[in-house]
């Protein structure tokens, strides 16, 4: 007997945009939850804003509830990965028998591609109130260049 998959329509737009989220779409219209079994299945998202100005990108990524210790970011040329360990753990105890435990843990990670190489001995990362803010230098030299076609 073979295996059935379902198909989704999405799955080949989102290599057009890097920044395209197809679950966040599916979020926004309400439609995770009724594919997923329950809210507390619902996957760890990094939501990030990356903007340019001044010879650097500046990234502003959402992750609350993680500890500064469990993120993780590499820079390899113009190619930027955010990862984190998510813990949530929540326990109602009525006296000593416990009545219910959430408990969930998940990586969550985003990468992206940026136009210019980033010169990586002068990248700053800060992360404040649930917020990872990271300063990206470009390197010097790499300017783009269009070359004219004969």
């Amino acid at each position: 007997m073979s295996n059935i998959t379902r198909f989704d329509p999405f799955t080949g737009l989102s290599r057009f945009d890097p920044f395209w989220d197809v679950d966040d779409v599916m979020n926004k219209f309400m439609l995770r939850p009724v594919l997923h079994e329950g809210l507390e299945k619902i996957e760890p998202q990094i939501k990030m804003d990356v903007k340019e100005a001044d010879g650097k990108y500046v990234v502003k990524a959402e992750i609350p509830g993680v500890k500064r210790d469990d993120i993780h970011v590499t820079v390899d040329g113009n190619r930027v990965s955010i990862s984190a360990e998510v813990k949530h753990e929540k326990e109602e105890k009525e006296g000593e028998r416990v009545i219910r435990s959430e408990r969930s843990y998940g990586m969550a990670s985003r990468s992206f591609s940026l136009a210019d190489e980033v010169d990586q001995s002068k990248v700053e990362a800060k992360y404040t109130d649930g917020v990872l803010e990271l300063t990206l230098p470009k390197k010097p030299g790499s300017a783009r260049k269009e070359i004219p076609i004969s």
